[in-house]
């Protein structure tokens, strides 16, 4: 029987092939975006991580008890956690940071790699594919050097040689040998090139330096909270022994997937599915509407099967089996946009700038859901005119013929409408305020020019740039190398990339104050030429002279010297760093700059810090930036800058190699992808409303052909006849506008934490949406009104 209706059902879609179509592009809309969301949330949230038995893997961390403050672990006490603590298999230890290679495959090149404990593969439950994992023996502080290489580099760098096994390589300045090939796919913890063991590594005494990422894998028979009590109980005798360093620190456990994922890219993708839900629920209202129409054409021919002796239950198997062909049918194209969407998704998404587990692509789990989805949505939309239909006596539809619609079927497709136009006012508004978000991040001005500028990273490191100075006399070789170029107007090096980050954070006390009375503020140690290569002026005072170099002198920007020394002048004013192991120098003020967003924006600190700038010598770092201004297109001097460096010194690690306004655009790219897929969610929510509204104001026309025939007959001007199609899609817009406007100010405050600089309930994007919403439906009304003025009354009064 089921195989008959659905026959049937073909051949009654087929010979209405324009109702077919529309039906069929309106679900696949829905179920394609649907599909799409579905794709990134599976591949985000649901998937579990390609680890052996993930769930029981934690993360473990410390936390102060009374300041909160959150923390990874110091090397000190992660040895007397893994030989306390009996609650886990393994505990791991990880710390990523640059690490360069040179080997005579190819030019020096620094990778995002990581030190790590021996066994963290085995807790992982992830072996090389090629050569063996680390040893015990590996990591030990006087171990010969070992590495274990990424797929990825073994297939780049060095051409998936089998032979690259024993091979010697330079790593960080120290002789290593390769002794492992891990598996494709694999880049732990996010996108690691490369990996050598934890120890030896800075800081292993220092109890206070707490920056091990730590991993751990609970025995079978313990839960996190058995786990937590032990490890705190641990916590709390490392406190009692070493009282200036652990008093006051308790341990902390976390499931591995809450501690890789960023609690707004839940939101995120709540958001992303509740406005694809929205545009779903309009795509099926519309197709609701269509059935309901399409039934209610059908009448005469449902109740001639129904004398022929057709049950009820049949009549609406009939009904919801043809609703389930047409939502199976828009299976297909609603996959075939998905894959669409999700291709423009990653076009979006820069290199590296997600975890390597983050995958996501229309897969069979995504087919399955999209056709899930369709059987469950053809059951909601086709239960509307299959009810509707079965309340009548369809043998009474004989009497009746073809005449008119029922005024409970109207009122059902009028109240279709108004849901389609008030969700599609809410999936817009939300729309519009993530665009605006990201407008106002793009217009954010950062205080100084990022035209014509170019950006580097140089890592100087091992042997040759051990000793004190010898990194700022390099820096100086550079910079003179590169200054000499045709083209280059100043360079300067420092120990941050503008936009970029770097620069440190320490805490400073000032001359004439109370010791007690200290500040936190970012410091950044960089040649001359800063401001000027950055475009900007000094305030008052004036910038570093190359004699500088070697003098305790420092520039502050505006908000540290009105904050320091309010109303007062603060050249000449001095401060010192504050460092337990010594007493350093003081620093003069010689000179206040403009603040500046060097660190790039934050859409949840738009304030710029307390910022000292003092001579490279004071913080010359390994990781150390060149920025460039040139005149013209920075990328035409690429090559030469690289050339300058090399002639400096053949064996120094280039990277990161992008414009100023590369960096700045890249900083806010989460909110450019934001935006454009909030966009796509509402322009297709307003087609599909549009398309309501019209369909509804099409059959109201059609079937109120002998009442407007009445009316012309009875004088009725065509401006009339218009002013009554055009005012009821107006009464049902606006109705759904009202309700749409309440149901958007309680949605909306979801969203506060990912919009920058927009209120949740900006007035602009309300009344904007609303006034298009409006003007959409007048021009979804006028082509059924402009049919309307042209009927004929005698025409429509002989049908009767």
């Amino acid at each position: 029987m089921l195989l008959r209706e659905i026959r049937y059902a073909v051949r009654s879609l087929s010979r209405a092939t324009g109702f077919a179509v529309v039906g069929i592009l309106c679900l696949g809309l829905g179920i394609g975006i649907n599909t799409a969301i579905f794709s990134i949330i599976d591949g985000v949230l649901l998937k579990p991580y390609p680890y052996d038995d993930p769930d029981r893997i934690v993360v473990l961390g410390t936390e102060h008890v009374k300041t909160g403050d959150r923390a990874g672990v110091s090397v000190a006490d992660l040895r007397d956690w893994r030989t306390a603590a009996t609650s886990f298999t393994t505990i791991a230890g990880v710390v990523e940071g640059s690490i360069t290679v040179i080997d005579g495959a190819g030019e020096p090149e620094r990778y995002f790699g990581a030190r790590v404990s021996w066994d963290l593969f085995r807790l992982l439950g992830t072996r090389p594919i090629l050569g063996r994992d680390f040893l015990e023996s590996d990591d030990q502080p006087n171990a010969p050097g070992v590495a274990i290489i990424s797929h990825v580099l073994w297939t780049t760098r060095y051409h998936s040689d089998p032979d690259v096994i024993g091979r010697g390589v330079t790593i960080n300045g120290a002789a290593h040998t390769i002794v492992g090939v891990m598996p494709p796919n694999f880049a732990f913890p996010e996108n690691q090139r490369l990996w050598i063991a934890l120890q030896p590594t800075l800081f292993k005494d220092a109890r206070d330096r707490r920056y091990v990422f730590t991993f751990a894998r609970l025995r079978r028979d313990i839960t996190p909270a058995r786990a937590l009590s032990e490890l705190n109980t641990i916590a709390a005798a490392l406190g009692r022994d070493h009282p200036a360093t652990n008093d006051g620190w308790s341990a902390g456990i976390r499931p591995l997937r809450e501690a890789f994922l960023p609690s707004d890219v839940v939101l995120i993708l709540g958001l992303m599915m509740g406005g694809v839900t929205l545009v779903l629920f309009i795509a099926c209202s519309n197709v609701a509407n269509l059935l309901l129409a399409r039934a209610t054409a059908r009448r005469h021919e449902l109740a001639m099967r129904v004398a022929l002796g057709a049950g009820r239950r049949q009549i609406v198997l009939q009904l919801l089996t043809e609703g389930v062909v047409l939502a199976l049918a828009s299976v297909p194209l609603g996959i075939l946009l998905a894959m669409a969407g999700i291709r423009l998704i990653w076009s979006q998404v820069p290199p590296d700038s997600i975890p390597y587990y983050v995958q996501f692509a229309v897969d069979a789990r995504s087919l399955g859901y999209a056709v899930a989805l369709a059987l469950v949505t053809s059951l909601v939309f086709g239960l509307v005119p299959a009810l509707q239909i079965a309340r009548r006596e369809l043998h009474e539809n004989l009497k009746e013929g073809a005449r008119g619609s029922t005024g409970r079927g109207a009122i059902v497709r009028n109240g279709l409408v108004v849901s389609q136009v008030s969700l599609a006012l809410v999936a817009l508004v939300g729309a519009l305020l993530f665009v605006r978000s990201f407008t106002n991040l793009d217009r954010f001005r950062v205080g100084f020019d990022t035209a014509s500028t170019l950006t580097l990273r140089v890592f100087m490191s091992g042997e040759p740039y051990d000793a004190k100075s010898t990194k700022a006399l390099r820096v100086e070789d550079i910079l003179r190398r590169v200054e000499a170029l045709p083209g280059v107007q100043s360079a300067f090096a420092s120990n941050l990339v503008p936009i970029s980050g770097g620069g440190t954070a320490p805490t400073i006390e000032v001359e004439g104050r109370s010791t007690e009375q200290r500040h936190e503020i970012f410091f950044v140690a960089s040649t001359p030429r800063l401001f000027p290569t950055l475009g900007v002026g000094m305030k008052t005072g004036r910038d570093f002279a190359d004699s500088d170099s070697n003098r305790g002198v420092a520039i502050v920007n505006e908000s540290m010297a009105r904050r320091l020394w309010p109303g007062e002048n603060a050249t000449n004013r001095r401060f010192r760093i504050v460092d337990p192991a010594g007493t350093p120098e003081w620093m003069t003020v010689i000179g206040v700059a403009p603040d500046l967003h060097l660190w790039g924006v934050d859409p949840d600190n738009s304030q710029v810090p307390m910022t000292a700038f003092a001579p490279y010598r004071y913080g010359e770092l390994a990781n150390t930036g060149l920025t460039i201004r040139i005149t013209g297109d920075p990328a035409t001097l690429t090559s030469a800058v690289r050339a300058a460096i090399r002639e400096s010194d053949p064996n120094l690690p280039i990277f990161n190699v992008r414009t100023l306004e590369e960096a700045r655009q890249r900083e806010f790219w989460q909110f450019a992808l934001y935006g454009w897929i909030f966009g796509v969610i509402g322009v297709i929510g307003v087609l599909l409303a549009s398309t309501g509204v019209y369909g509804v104001l099409a059959y109201s026309v059609s079937q109120r052909s002998r009442e407007i025939g009445i009316r012309v007959t009875l004088g009725a001007g065509r401006r009339q006849v218009l002013t009554l199609i055009v005012g009821q899609g107006l009464v049902l817009t606006t109705t759904g506008v009202v309700i749409g406007l309440v149901l958007a100010a309680f949605g909306t405050p979801l969203a506060r934490s990912l919009l920058y600089n927009v209120s949740p309930f900006d007035p602009f994007s309300f009344v904007a949406v609303s006034l298009l919403l409006v003007l959409v439906a007048l021009i979804a009304s006028y082509v059924p009104a402009r049919r309307a003025m042209k009927v004929d009354p005698v025409v429509a009064l002989r049908q009767e």
